[in-house]
């Protein structure tokens, strides 16, 4: 976000590849391991190639089978059928050893096909491809101090069609065999539901394995559907406002912005901007703790906007990622703030952010409320660093309202060009957003209030309304219309509400009014 509109930015977007990666020379002293394992190559995954003829070692969701045509070498491969409510994800847990770096690989075919790991103790990785012929995947991952094994999977998506995988592999240096092995089928208990994804459906692109496959994302108190503005604490032409004077529309306010604190790498600070308080007439740290006691009694939550486009928060490693929790927990205990919201413009380290909003929520408690707010490039693939941030916190993240402004022209996830401004950009990149791992409830629209707001990319609200109609329900979809229908999509996102006010608060007029009516 811009203390004044957005500059454009010109950047060049790469490709999504997935390149081929040599498999390890063999590990010398290693066991003979179980049958299906490929010990000539140093592969980590046992039956990676499904040559047991069973789906031994491997536990999967869904309809899954192993089947002797199409294959992408060897007599067997993996085919697995995704419904309206199942990705359809067969995974495996494999031992490895701390501090140690491995590369993950498969060969796969069929519409939106995913591999990758959860459990690294660093950052979990994921790649996807779309392919009517087998094409190999692969990514790269170093594990945490303490980690002993990791869980790898593959999935497809929500009512897709069937996918194929073979040769699984994961080579690195080998650990400790678990004492006991998943079981080799799992059976679903009843039919796959023939309706959308209920709206406790979690994010599945890299399943948390610490609890239950059905645990819905947290929500920190907010609506089910919600609309989130930016409260700006400076005057840059819009209208200014007091806290109080935000428009009751919106649940979650955004106070923009906290600073870096020079004095303690990776702490932020926040005051009160002395011309903004002169040009309301007087408007004291008191009265602004008052205004959020006040949102707050009418079930608003209040976050702490960190960065923005001018903003020079940077949280690099460890001493930084504990001084940002410590700095920001201060001031959400001195202001009455429910969180933060990350709008680092400037660059990101997922890795050592990450471990810093996960102290900071452990800190908070079950009502934190984390949003963040990237650039569209950000979230362009899940390369993108601060893509990766989202799913490295998406167990604690509330949601993600992406700038669909300010862009240009851009790839939507079915690989075609989509001019900002317009419903198709907004909903293709949504698609590109959940394809890549975040749960619907955790990703919003974010557009500017107003022509002034930003230096382009502005929709009038009542296309705002038709992507969100075309996301959860399939209708007043443009040209584009999305691989699945989420009616979970948690809403959508403005700078600012000054902006707003200025412009006759047509965005939450309308657009406020059209989201609570979500069902």
């Amino acid at each position: 976000m811009a203390r004044a509109a957005h500059r454009r930015r010109r950047r060049t977007i790469g490709a999504l590849t997935a390149g081929a990666t040599a498999l390890g020379a063999a590990l010398a002293g290693v066991a003979l391991l179980p049958a299906g394992a490929n010990a000539a190559d140093g592969n980590l995954v046992v039956n990676g190639g499904f040559e047991t003829g069973t789906k031994a070692n491997w536990t999967c969701s869904g309809t899954a089978n192993i089947v002797t045509s199409p294959v992408h070498s060897g007599s067997y491969a993996l085919t697995a059928t995704p419904s309206n409510s199942d990705t359809g994800q067969c995974e495996q847990k494999v031992s490895v050893q701390p501090n140690s770096s491995y590369t993950l690989s498969a060969w796969v075919q069929g519409a939106y096909v995913y591999l990758g790991t959860t459990g690294t103790g660093t950052t979990d990785v994921s790649t996807w491809t779309t392919s009517s012929s087998w094409s190999q995947l692969s990514t790269s991952f170093k594990t945490g101090p303490s980690t002993t094994s990791v869980t790898v999977w593959v999935h497809g998506w929500y009512g897709q069609a069937a996918f194929s995988a073979d040769d699984v592999t994961l080579t690195g240096p080998g650990g400790t065999p678990p004492t006991s092995q998943p079981p080799t089928t799992q059976p679903p208990t009843s039919k796959p539901p023939t309706t959308p994804p209920p709206t406790t459906q979690p994010p599945t692109s890299q399943p948390p394995t610490s609890q239950p496959p059905t645990s819905p994302p947290p929500s920190g108190g907010v609506p089910k559907h919600a609309v989130t503005g930016y409260w700006q604490n400076f005057d840059n032409g819009a209208t200014v406002q007091r806290l109080r004077d935000v428009q009751s529309a919106y649940d979650i306010i955004a106070v923009s912005f906290a600073d870096a604190d020079p004095s303690n790498r990776g702490g932020i600070t926040f005051t009160l901007d002395p011309a903004l308080g002169s040009k309301l007439g007087g408007y004291t740290d008191a009265d602004f703790r008052a205004d959020i006691a006040a949102k707050h009694a009418a079930g608003k939550k209040v976050v702490l906007s960190v960065g923005g486009q001018n903003g020079t928060i940077t949280v690099a490693d460890s001493t930084a990622a504990a001084n940002f929790a410590n700095s920001s927990w201060a001031l959400m205990q001195k202001y009455g703030f429910d969180g933060v919201d990350i709008d680092l413009e400037n660059g990101v380290n997922p890795t050592y952010m990450g471990q810093s909003l996960h102290s900071l929520a452990s800190k908070a408690g079950s009502g934190f409320v984390l949003t963040m707010a990237p650039e569209t490039i950000g979230m362009y693939s899940t390369s993108g660093a601060y893509f990766q941030l989202a799913l490295t916190v998406k167990d604690i993240l509330t949601v993600v309202n992406t700038q669909f402004y300010n862009s240009g022209s851009m790839n939507g996830c079915d690989g075609k060009v989509y001019s900002q401004g317009t419903v198709d950009f907004i909903t293709a990149q949504v698609c590109t957003h959940i394809q890549g791992g975040l749960a619907p409830s955790q990703v919003g629209i974010g557009v500017p209030a107003s022509t002034r707001a930003a230096g382009g990319g502005y929709v009038s609200p009542s296309v705002v309304n038709d992507a969100l109609d075309c996301l959860a329900t399939g209708s007043r979809c443009g040209s584009f219309v999305p691989p699945a229908k989420w009616p979970t999509i948690r809403g959508a996102m403005t700078w600012s509400t000054n902006w707003d006010a200025a412009n006759g608060n047509a965005f939450s007029n309308s657009v406020g009014s059209h989201v609570h009516a979500m069902p």
